[in-house]
């Protein structure tokens, strides 16, 4: 099967100073699991990632956003890193074929969007409620859904935000009236 989207682009490597803390996608990162972090390819997709310089690949889960570091494009789990033989040279040039990336989610190439999050509800007579509350203020206030281990919720959502610190000031805005919110970029 031909992949959706290929990019040839710089990738690094980050491992022990972020293992055990929470990647965008929520999960925890494991430098010992085959992951990746990108802002260009959408989290949750499959990338088949190849050296350049000297063939191999591996089979990466795009699972947290990064690298921020200007001129590279795919930060690699250490594990991923070294398969490839990329731990040494701490950087290569790589081709990353996305095999397969979520429905509904952004294009392979486009950088993320970043949305203010005020509530995640079982209930959407709830949600309704806090979106109410807000749409007085705010225009861009809706009410998105998502499946949870099989549980529908009701996400209040404010956005999207061309920058996080566009999410941030909103979130600030949100704050002084109350809200808890959080921010999360698709």
């Amino acid at each position: 099967m031909p992949p959706e989207a290929s990019i040839v682009g710089i990738a690094s490597w980050y491992g022990p100073g972020f293992d055990g803390h929470p990647t965008s996608s929520g999960e925890i990162y494991d430098q010992h699991d085959l992951t990746a972090a990108s802002t260009v390819i959408p989290i949750g997709s499959r990338v088949l990632v190849t050296n350049l310089s000297n063939g191999r690949s591996v089979e990466v889960t795009v699972n947290d956003h990064g690298p921020f570091v200007k001129g590279r494009t795919l930060d690699l789990s250490q594990e991923a890193a070294r398969m490839i033989g990329l731990i040494k040279e701490g950087t290569a040039e790589v081709r990353m074929d996305v095999l397969s990336k979520p429905a509904g989610s952004r294009e392979v190439g486009t950088l993320p969007q970043y949305f203010v999050q005020v509530g995640s509800f079982v209930n959407r007579a709830n949600a309704e409620v806090v979106r109410a509350a807000l749409a007085g203020r705010f225009s861009d206030v809706r009410i998105t859904t998502a499946d949870s281990g099989g549980q529908q919720l009701y996400r209040v959502r404010m956005g999207a935000f061309e920058t996080r610190a566009d999410a941030q000031r909103r979130a600030a805005v949100t704050a002084r009236m109350g809200f808890q919110s959080v921010l999360v970029a698709e």
